[in-house]
């Protein structure tokens, strides 16, 4: 009897998936980096009003995400304690820690 042929050679196919999950972990560790990348004290956290830029508001319901206190908060962001208890408030309506997060900039 003649030997069977392999109907397909899987090493492309495993190459394929190899490269790209090599491309998915670059990508993630590209927007990882965008999501952690937040600071109390960046200036564009606030409007020239003195208000909470959308950027603000973000880093504010981040540090609440780590555990933060509304003091703690208030000091980091340069905030009043009741700004910071009305954003802790806004952001346990929204989830807590487990609101959908948006991208900063």
């Amino acid at each position: 009897m003649p030997e069977k042929q392999q109907l397909f050679d899987p090493k492309p196919v495993l190459d394929l998936i190899a490269n790209i999950e090599a491309d998915l972990q670059r990508l993630k560790g590209l927007v990882e980096q965008q999501v952690e990348k937040f600071d109390p004290a960046n200036p564009h956290n606030k409007a020239p009003d003195g208000k909470l830029t959308e950027e603000g508001v973000e880093c504010c319901y981040r540090l609440f995400d780590e555990g933060k206190s509304r003091y703690s908060v208030a000091q980091q962001m340069k905030i009043s304690f009741a700004a910071a208890t009305h954003r802790f408030n806004t952001w346990r309506k929204m989830g807590g820690p487990k609101r959908q997060k948006t991208l900063l900039g």
